[in-house]
């Protein structure tokens, strides 16, 4: 436990709101909110496993403004989830005696690659290839959110924009993958908080506060997902994308 003055759980918060409405509409908001929580005074490790309780949490209010839209499927959702928290207990198990250097470079490495992925957007041309083949769409489908299951459960940040990339390939739009992109995170980060809290890297007080932001920013972020549609949703990513890999590559 650490000590914090009023005006930085304050803060805290705030960063929350950002991070929340960052992560439902694309992805990145843990890239503002894990170096604030290691700013505060976190180990890193510690920071990792503190930012899943906001996770869980804005996940959840976002969920039920989904749910009441009608774009949610819950098989596809639950047809996902499945190797992704199988990826999810291997990559927290990881995570737990992450190196500090290892997770900088990790997260780098990501970001850059999926900023190339959304400026050169080269799963486009491959949309309308998988959309005839259902058994080959299911089997990249459960490989590829394997792979994001690990990487989640390490990582967290930036897991939002390779759930993105997944679903495009298979020939999903951006407001279903968004949908999708918050369940599956919701589910995958039940198992990796768990696994954080048992091995006591977890804070609950600074991830309360955070979660109370992340909620207020996700809730408000999935309707605006519903209304504005693919097009609007890819700029935001894009931008997104741009930001977090300059500021990677600034620190």
């Amino acid at each position: 436990m650490i000590d914090l003055v009023w005006w930085q759980l304050v803060a805290l918060a705030a960063v929350g709101v950002v991070s929340g409405f960052l992560n439902i509409l694309a992805g990145g908001g843990s890239l503002l909110t894990l170096p604030l929580l290691i700013f505060l005074g976190l180990p890193p490790t510690v920071a990792n496993g503190t930012n899943r309780v906001a996770i869980v949490v804005q996940n959840i209010f976002a969920l039920r403004s989904f749910h009441r839209s009608g774009v949610l499927s819950w098989r596809l959702a639950l047809l996902c989830s499945v190797p992704a928290v199988i990826g999810a207990v291997i990559g927290a198990q990881l995570a737990v005696e992450m190196d500090d250097s290892l997770f900088k470079q990790v997260l780098a490495a990501v970001m850059v690659l999926v900023l190339l992925l959304t400026t050169f957007d080269p799963v486009r041309r491959f949309q309308g290839c998988f959309s005839n083949h259902p058994r080959l769409r299911s089997i990249l489908l459960l490989v590829g959110f394997f792979l994001v299951g690990i990487y989640g459960g390490f990582v967290q940040a930036g897991v939002g924009f390779l759930i993105l990339s997944v679903v495009l390939m298979v020939g999903l739009d951006l407001v279903q993958g968004n949908v999708l992109k918050v369940v599956v995170v919701l589910i995958l980060n039940l198992p990796a908080l768990a696994i954080f809290a048992w091995n006591g890297q977890v804070d609950w007080l600074l991830g309360s506060v955070l979660a109370v932001g992340n909620a207020c920013g996700g809730a408000i972020a999935a309707r605006l997902a519903v209304l504005k549609g693919h097009h609007w949703l890819r700029r935001v990513v894009t931008l997104v994308v741009l930001l977090c890999a300059v500021r990677l590559f600034l620190t």
